[in-house]
């Protein structure tokens, strides 16, 4: 296959995962001024957004058909997104239809709820005329159903034999948020914290309405009578956390970036909350030291590891209790 045929066929699959935009090879595309030079996957491309341009989170003004071309970037929390209340100005002062009042303008079989339009669950209709203030089923939406329906990673990457999905952010203190739609945050721990303390007997969750400070004390690990605290990784109000943890803590060790999930935030400014938190190669080169300071642990305690990282498995305390559940929580926890 020719490299021109290579780029076409990588630029056809960005487009279909949300990137919006035709990719070319930049070196190869002198004639064409349009559009922006960048880098992706370690490639030069021209990036020039087009008719064929796609999406998968489409602003509300994109989905009514307000605009041509707008992707969320504001996590579907339209009440402090800045383009959303620019776009809202601009239709009180009749220089442009607002998204409401073009879709009241179809036949009632085409008034997609806004949580329809923008692809957050599929196939309703709106019965309240877009008066979405007073709909029932909208608060019922924002406040329970999402924060009790988890979204599940893309892609899970194993570092040092450890899952993680890089569209995650993590905290040091290994836990990990995920900004899900409506601006609240989703937290739990990742896959390394739960398997270095191992079968925990319980873990302790905060109140619903109880506030949060990041690198505070937020919940807690329970095993054999001994406790290891863990910070939170943004501050914010609980709105939610998970019953079946709580009933099953089993769970979290199970799937921890699904249904094991601790608790769901909600943090007056998500984008400003998530910032000090660590992304992509920045959670690859973090996790990767953390594995050799264990590796180092474990050889200062019990000797020289095997060639396949021996002790590190599902459950490390459990097979090595001599690390100490304090040294361990302080250490990898920051508590």
């Amino acid at each position: 296959m020719s490299e021109e045929s290579k780029s076409r066929r990588e630029g056809a699959k960005r487009e279909s995962v949300g990137y919006g935009s035709t990719y070319g090879r930049a070196a190869e595309d002198p004639g064409k001024p349009r559009g922006i030079d960048t880098v992706l996957g370690g490639r030069a491309y021209r990036v020039r957004p087009d008719a064929k341009a796609r999406t998968d989170a489409p602003c509300l003004w994109m989905a009514a058909g307000a605009v041509k071309f707008k992707p969320c970037t504001n996590f579907y929390d339209c009440p402090t997104c800045t383009y959303d209340q620019a776009m809202e100005e601009r239709a009180k002062s009749g220089r442009q239809p607002g998204w409401r009042d073009l879709m009241r303008r179809l036949p009632p079989e085409g008034r997609l709820c806004r949580h329809t339009l923008t692809g957050r669950i599929a196939g309703r209709r709106c019965a309240y005329d877009y008066a979405c203030g007073t709909c029932d089923f909208d608060q019922l939406y924002e406040e329970v159903l999402c924060a009790r329906h988890p979204a599940r990673p893309s892609e899970l990457t194993r570092v040092r034999g450890f899952a993680v999905p890089l569209d995650h952010r993590f905290h040091a203190g290994h836990t990990w948020a995920r900004v899900e739609a409506g601006g609240a945050v989703r937290i739990g721990l990742d896959d390394f914290a739960l398997r270095l303390f191992g079968a925990a007997d319980g873990y302790e969750l905060p109140l619903c309405g109880q506030r949060l400070d990041a690198d505070r004390p937020a919940l807690a690990i329970t095993r054999g009578g001994r406790r290891a605290a863990v910070l939170a990784p943004l501050s914010g109000v609980v709105v939610e956390t998970n019953a079946q943890v709580r009933a099953e803590p089993a769970a979290a060790r199970r799937d921890p970036y699904g249904e094991g999930w601790l608790l769901v935030v909600r943090p007056p400014e998500p984008k400003k909350a998530l910032e000090p938190l660590l992304i992509a190669q920045g959670v690859i080169d973090w996790l990767t030291a953390d594995v050799a300071r264990l590796e180092r642990l474990i050889e200062e305690t019990a000797g020289p590891l095997a060639a396949d990282g021996g002790l590190l498995g599902e459950d490390i305390y459990g097979a090595l209790p001599a690390l100490g559940w304090e040294r361990l929580a302080g250490e990898f926890l920051r508590s």
